[in-house]
């Protein structure tokens, strides 16, 4: 704090005279309004009243200045209407001392002063001890209080307010809830009014400490619900990067998946590719049973084959369906496709079969036109025939004992598939039946969130519909989607069962087809002893040839079983993907209903503390009123009072 004082004192000793108002003036040479000051201290000077209203005028658009002390300096009314002035135009003077001067002497300019101070609405502290302010000065001072409502200390101790004076502070106190510190005494006020004052003083100043306390915990619930707002959406800005993270990642393994399924569709190109030279080559032995019955052996172990693979890929496609993707059914649906390609491939080759068949009845003519030829050579191929028919016994049991097998295995691997897809459906009604119940729940939650903020938060209510809002449609769009994919294995399911039914179709066919050509071989016997030097040749290019696609399917079995897994780590991934929204979900609903109960615990507080302040205002009114009966009837029996009416 500057001090003027000292300023002033050392300008009278330079000039060598007295300090009096002409040396005061020079103070405001520098021109106060720039001085970066927040006091002034000039207690003691005597600057008197010119010298204050030249200065005071300096400070009239002053920005910096916080207090001002001016105690015994001999101030009057050109002071106090200097001091009204400045006080009705500077709006940064926060505390004002004007002890030991004579403001209250001139009424007119005390009125002026009071004026200044009414429209002021920046001062807290105001001194005016000892300033000879008697009860009209008072009554000027209170219709002043009566529209202040910034000044919180008042100092009047030492003056000549009275009785009269004080009744009318009394009055006015009661709608001014602003001074919470009031000094009286040396007044000659009345033992009962002080105690009145003092009451309405206390009551003022726990009704300011209730209002900073109030104000301080509304501060603290604002921070609270901000930092609600702010966790809320951070919590939702971290679930839509890890949904999107989640889509990025699915979006990978669908393109992975239509790589393999391109490449599933190449292999079976070459597959279909290796079933052309298979039947080019049956063509080219059309004269030879025996090896056709080879051939249509091999042709049915790379069915069953086939076969395998294919329920390797409907159960690969159905844990894909467990999985959630929803390109599976366009997967299915081409893997199907290709599986009917092959059995229309295999009706093909039924077909080639029945005309080698056809073929092999003109060669059963043939046959017996070269009965007579034959008759001579029928003693010598006895031993061989009976040989041959050992042989072809052996591997008529050895066939039917495979085809049997072959049943056998399709039939548990129907049961298994079965099982398996009844399981997966099961599943995936109860995964659908806990998102409802989670949807359901996040709806409750959301709205009991919302009748709670309506009252209070407007704006939060609205953050909370938008993002209950979401929630719903993301939920909506799971359940839709998981919907979807339970209707589509549903249809494939029955798709899977219309296909097992055609094949055993086909494999009734194959058992018939199969009898006939039993009894078609015991027609051809002697052909065969004939053909026999002929095939042993065509049996070893076919046995190489059965070697080549044993190991091309060997290499392609191992292709498969290198993408499955793969399909498998994808699996597991997405899994644990799963498994961490749902933690996360979790997590978001137990912070929402955590801070849901300490916003409602708050407000109860709140409104539990605005019951008791409005209970403290209901009591003051009442102790007001009481007192103010009091004091009229202590007026109306007081002997002033009987004087003056004696009087009339």
């Amino acid at each position: 704090m500057e001090d003027f004082r000292q300023t002033y004192l050392d300008l009278c000793k330079e000039r060598g005279v007295e300090p009096q108002e002409s040396v005061t003036a020079k103070l405001v040479e520098c021109k106060s309004s720039r001085l970066d000051v927040s006091g002034v201290s000039l207690s003691d000077c005597m600057v008197g009243d010119e010298g204050a209203k030249v200065f005071l005028t300096g400070l009239f658009y002053n920005t910096t200045l916080k207090v001002l002390d001016l105690k015994g300096n001999n101030l009057k009314s050109s002071a106090a209407e200097a001091l009204g002035k400045l006080l009705a135009r500077n709006n940064s003077l926060t505390r004002l001392v004007l002890d030991w001067n004579a403001l209250g002497v001139w009424e007119e300019a005390f009125t002026t002063f009071c004026e200044g101070l009414g429209s002021n609405n920046v001062l807290t502290h105001l001194d005016l001890r000892n300033n000879q302010i008697n009860h009209h000065g008072m009554l000027a001072l209170a219709q002043t209080l009566k529209c202040n409502s910034s000044l919180k200390v008042l100092d009047l101790r030492w003056n000549n307010i009275g009785l009269l004076g004080g009744r009318c502070l009394l009055e006015t106190l009661h709608s001014n809830h602003s001074v919470a510190q009031l000094e009286l005494a040396g007044n000659n006020i009345p033992s009962d009014t002080l105690k009145a004052l003092e009451h309405i003083v206390g009551r003022n100043t726990d009704r300011q400490s209730t209002l900073r306390e109030s104000h301080s915990r509304t501060q603290v619930l604002s921070k609270e619900i901000q930092n609600l707002k702010q966790e809320k959406g951070r919590q939702f800005q971290n679930l839509m990067v890890t949904i999107d993270r989640q889509r990025e990642e699915m979006g990978h393994s669908n393109l992975s998946s239509s790589i393999q399924i391109s490449q599933l569709q190449e292999a079976l190109n070459e597959r279909k590719s290796t079933v052309n030279s298979l039947t080019a080559k049956l063509q080219m032995t059309e004269a030879a049973f025996a090896l056709s019955e080879q051939k249509n052996h091999s042709l049915a172990e790379l069915i069953a084959r086939l076969k395998v693979e294919k329920e390797q890929l409907m159960e690969t496609h159905s844990r894909e369906k467990k999985k959630g993707h929803e390109d599976s059914v366009s997967r299915e649906g081409k893997l199907l496709r290709e599986i009917q390609n092959l059995t229309d491939t295999n009706v093909q080759l039924k077909n080639k079969v029945d005309e080698v068949e056809r073929k092999c009845k003109s060669q059963q003519q043939q046959l017996f036109e070269l009965k007579q030829e034959l008759t001579n050579s029928t003693a010598e191929l006895r031993l061989k025939l009976a040989q041959a028919e050992d042989r072809l016994e052996v591997e008529k049991r050895r066939f039917k004992q495979g085809l049997e097998d072959m049943d056998h295995l399709r039939q548990r691997e129907v049961e298994r598939v079965n099982r398996h897809l009844e399981e997966s459906e099961k599943t995936l009604q109860e995964r659908i039946f806990k998102l409802e119940g989670q949807r359901i729940q996040l709806e409750e939650d959301l709205s009991k969130a919302k009748a709670a903020c309506m009252a209070e938060r407007s704006q939060a209510e609205e953050d909370l519909s938008k993002a209950r809002l979401q929630v719903r449609q993301e939920e909506q769009e799971r359940v839709s989607s998981l919907e979807e994919k339970l209707r589509s294995t549903r249809s494939s399911l029955q798709e899977v069962q219309l296909q097992v039914s055609q094949q055993k179709q086909i494999i009734a066919d194959q058992q018939a087809k199969n009898s006939q050509h039993n009894i078609e071989t015991d027609c051809l016997r002697r052909r065969i002893e004939e053909l026999q030097q002929e095939l042993s040749g065509k049996d070893q290019e076919k046995v190489a040839e059965v070697s080549r696609v044993r190991l091309e399917l060997q290499e392609q079995i191992g292709h498969l079983e290198a993408e499955r897994i793969a399909q498998g780590g994808l699996k597991e991934k997405i899994g644990a993907l799963e498994r961490e929204l749902k933690v996360l979900n979790s997590n978001h609903r137990e912070a929402l209903l955590d801070k849901e109960s300490e916003m409602s615990s708050l407000l109860e507080k709140i409104r539990l503390k605005e019951a008791e302040i409005k209970r403290m205002r209901d009591d003051e009114a009442q102790r007001a009123t009481y007192l103010q009966n009091a004091i009229l009837t202590y007026v109306q029996g007081s002997p002033l009072a009987q004087y003056s009416s004696s009087n009339k």
